[in-house]
């Protein structure tokens, strides 16, 4: 077993794998990977290039990968890096057909609640967000979503009639940040598709998308424990082969 301080040191250059957007071939001396290609490494799992979330290993979460996945392709460089604290935790995630749908739900459903009220206040729309915000489950947030959609799409078409291009910009992304939120009930991905389209305009939005990965990682099966130091060293091979 590694020793506290130990798991310190080996954690350290873990975190400064260089994640990039979109899928690659093989690790580059810095990493230069996607976060699940980066957590294959990790486990000891043989490399295979992820263009999406049905090439991930069958032990990965499908749910988990997608919007993890989502997020690794919309962040800007320096907030990507934050998923890397999600490396070891993707491997060995997947679970039952219910346990998934619950990851889903938990992933749209949070991200109604915690990445569209800062869009929505900015859009003028405070009341609609705390209704968001408060959202007691799917049912409710769908609704409150929906009217976001229609009100988002009214803001923007009457802004570009008065020529009112940052109202109209807000308003916009309203109605698109609400469009995918309603797919994210069935898609995780789009989920990831509500941040991309907040971020933008309101602050803390990767912050809080990260907590929300965070959240749903915690639901249902656990990915086993990686040793630190072997995982490291499978990260330090592969940046010494390419």
């Amino acid at each position: 077993m590694t020793a506290p301080g130990d798991a310190l040191d080996a954690f350290a250059p873990i975190l400064n794998w260089r994640l990039l957007k979109g899928s690659h071939a093989f690790p580059g001396p810095d990493g230069g990977t996607c976060i699940n290609e980066a957590a294959i490494v990790a486990a000891g799992l043989p490399y295979r290039t992820i263009r999406a979330t049905e090439d991930c290993p069958p032990c990965f979460s499908r749910p988990l990968a997608a919007y993890a996945l989502g997020l690794n392709d919309a962040m800007p460089e320096a907030e990507r890096q934050g998923l890397m604290a999600f490396v070891l935790r993707l491997s060995g995630s997947a679970d039952t057909p219910e346990i998934e749908a619950a990851r889903t739900r938990f992933l749209a459903l949070e991200s109604v609640r915690r990445i569209l009220p800062p869009l929505l206040d900015r859009a003028g729309l405070p009341a609609l967000a705390a209704r968001c915000e408060t959202a007691p489950d799917a049912d409710a947030a769908l609704l409150a979503v929906r009217v976001a959609e229609a009100q988002g799409g009214a803001l923007a078409h009457a802004a570009s009639g008065r020529r009112a291009w940052v109202i109209g910009a807000h308003a916009s992304a309203v109605a698109r940040t609400a469009t995918a939120a309603i797919r994210a009930f069935a898609d995780p991905r789009c989920a990831a598709e509500v941040a991309e389209g907040a971020a933008p305009f309101a602050d803390g939005i990767w912050v809080a998308a990260l907590g929300i990965l965070d959240g749903a990682l915690g639901i249902g099966r656990q990915a086993p424990a990686i040793d630190l130091i072997e995982a490291r060293d499978r990260l330090e091979r592969a940046r010494a082969q390419a």
